[in-house]
């Protein structure tokens, strides 16, 4: 398999001791209960600090609570920075920071060749090298061959900076991270001064464990100025990295998509009220808008799935703008209140953070595989609007647009994002309310002539009448609507004309999707196709590729249904096409079935992203048959 190019080792004119990059894939892994989250987060957001381009992906235990030590119980934090975009968090790591042997065995096939590794050499003890898989110690077995590898007594050299704390063994142990950060913002030169402001902090409460940790950081600074074994520290180089005036962010997927929906309800001047059950991956959503609770903002944790957007189906009733999260098992659970709303005609945005599954699978791992629960996981006819966020930055602009079509054209909305996105993060800067579109509502007048069904000849969306308003009463429910009055009917005529009324309203979303932007050539012999996360790596392979020369392009998708209007003549306007997700086929499906044309596709079903390199051998493969 091909790898993605790196920098060739240069010299910072300025200080001859510093080596430049263009880009750096770092790896923090350790045992779940080693900060390595903490750490890798917090050396992300120094990067981005710095100017740099920065893409994260957190790598979570499955299990809660896996016996230390273990292959299951290794958790990691990858980093990518470079000096231009950064579109994924890096096909191969260029450093590892491995703090025990399991650590190391679980991550040796992502290595890169000459990859450096620094390994907590104080965990390597016989007890560990078995609980990972060794029979013998790979740092000295001659397995490691072909890397840069750097033993460093890091549990030892933490105990021995913190010696004399009144802290216990366990405490002092907690704090090697900051000790292995400490040599890591040596290597990568960070200012000192501000992480120890943000450790004091972090951890405002425990002076101790504040003083510790500051402790701890500075050794491993100090370790890695005086160790003499690392040739010299490394920086990023500079880059065309000006940006627009504003608050900068550095924000994960699930921070976004609860932002837009604080933004798009103050935007169309109403309430936001999301009704949630707390369920990985899509916690985080419900605990930001927790923390951005106002009283235009409400947050309500529910006993189950079904409570929550049952709640959330009820403030959409009462004029507030509905939301809830959840992830796949969750959605199904949701079916049937979902097509309560549908029904009723009432606005109401679903956010689905995916995951791998069926049932709970592999709950810590990414995957694209409720597109067709989407679609049409639902009882009767009951088409709904489906959008697709491509980045953790794109989730707000994603859960906008799904909130606009929602009020727009009265109806639920489905927001798909997956771990990948809601746990990796990127700087993104948070526009003002004012710098929104206008997100207009059309509300119920009373009058004489008021009927609760009657549509915008346009929209074909029923106007919002808010319950309590004089002179709007009116039934609303889950029965089949006899025309604009909303009053019950059975008649078998009536029923066929609304499911059709209901999904050409959903059908006619189609003229507010913007034209299609295609990467490339548009009449390339060969298109790639994707949707959600797997943005990142084809818009890299696409540039990889015509960097060669190759006649490929590449178009994304956001909105899934109704499917941009141009969608079809880009379709057949190429050569081949192949339709790349981590599923087993599923908007290929969808697309196959909706323009009967006969697609190519690329799948990949392993709980990880693509690796641009992957999409790269896969087009060679195909152009060289072609």
């Amino acid at each position: 398999m091909n790898q993605a190019p790196t920098a060739a080792f240069t010299l910072d004119p300025d200080r001859l001791d510093v080596q430049l990059l263009d880009e750096i894939t770092v790896k923090f892994a350790g045992d779940s209960g080693d900060g390595i989250q903490l750490a890798g987060q917090k050396f992300a957001q120094l990067a981005s600090a710095a100017g740099e381009s920065v893409r994260t992906l957190p790598d979570f235990p499955a299990e809660i609570r896996s016996p230390i030590g273990t292959l299951g119980g290794v958790s990691g934090f990858q980093v990518r920075t470079g000096v231009g975009e950064v579109h994924t968090a890096g096909d191969a790591i260029d450093l590892l920071v491995a703090m025990n042997p399991a650590a190391l065995r679980a991550n040796r096939d992502g290595l890169r060749a000459n990859a450096m590794v620094i390994v907590n050499e104080t965990a390597f003890t016989s007890a560990n090298l078995g609980k990972a898989g060794y029979t013998v110690n790979p740092l000295e077995d001659g397995s490691l061959r072909g890397l840069r590898v750097f033993p460093v007594q890091i549990g030892k050299l933490t105990r021995t900076a913190l010696k004399g704390l009144p802290l216990s063994t366990r405490e002092i142990d907690r704090s090697k991270n900051f000790f292995a950060l400490g040599l890591i913002c040596w290597l990568f030169p960070h200012p000192k001064d501000e992480i120890d402001t943000w450790i004091g902090q972090r951890f405002a409460a425990s002076p101790e464990l504040a003083h510790a940790n500051q402790r701890a950081f500075h050794a491993g600074w100090n370790y890695g100025e005086t160790a003499e074994f690392f040739v010299s520290p490394l920086r990023i180089g500079a880059g065309e990295r000006m940006r627009e005036a504003g608050l900068y962010r550095f924000i994960t997927g699930n921070a976004a998509l609860a932002r837009g929906l604080v933004l798009a309800a103050q935007r169309a001047e109403l309430q936001l009220f999301l009704g949630g059950y707390p369920i990985t991956p899509a916690t985080e959503v419900m605990q930001e808008l927790g923390r951005l609770c106002t009283p235009a903002v409400r947050m309500f944790q529910a006993e189950d799935e079904i409570a929550a957007i049952g709640s959330a189906v009820g403030a959409a009733f009462a004029g507030a703008l509905g939301a809830t999260s959840t992830s796949g098992p969750g959605l199904s659970l949701m079916g049937e209140f979902l097509d309560l709303a549908v029904i009723a005609e009432l606005p109401l945005v679903v956010i689905d953070v995916q995951r791998a599954g069926p049932s709970t699978g592999i709950p810590t791992r990414s995957e694209q595989a409720d597109l067709l629960q989407a679609l049409h996981g639902r009882h009767g006819e009951s088409p709904l609007p489906v959008l697709a966020a491509a980045s953790p930055k794109d989730c707000f602009d994603t859960v906008v647009a799904a909130a606009r079509i929602a009020l727009r054209y009265m109806t639920p909305v489905i927001v798909l994002s997956d771990l990948s996105l809601a746990s990796g993060a990127e700087v993104w800067r948070e526009p003002e309310c004012a710098e929104l579109p206008p997100l207009p509502v059309q509300r119920a007048v009373p009058g004489s002539e008021f009927r609760p069904y009657r549509r915008d000849p346009e929209t074909l969306a029923r106007a919002w009448a808010i319950p309590g308003t004089p002179g709007l009463e009116h039934v609303i429910g889950g029965l089949e609507k006899a025309g604009e009055s909303g009053a019950v009917c059975y008649e078998p005529e009536n029923h066929e004309q609304m499911v059709h009324l209901r999904a050409r309203k959903i059908a006619g979303i189609v003229r507010d999707i913007p034209p299609l932007q295609v990467e490339g050539d548009r009449d390339a012999k060969l298109l790639l196709v994707g949707w959600g996360s797997t943005w990142g790596p084809i818009r890299e392979a696409t540039t990889w590729l015509r960097r060669e020369g190759l006649p490929v392009a590449s178009v994304h998708l956001r909105h899934l249904n109704p499917l941009p209007a141009d969608l079809g003549p880009c379709l057949r306007r190429a050569g081949t096409v192949v339709v790349i997700e981590n599923n087993t086929g599923q908007l290929w499906q969808h697309l196959r079935a909706h323009y009967l044309l006969d697609l190519q596709r690329l799948n990949k079903v392993q709980g990880n992203a693509f690796k641009v390199a992957e999409i790269v051998d896969h087009v060679h493969s195909l152009l060289e048959t072609v």
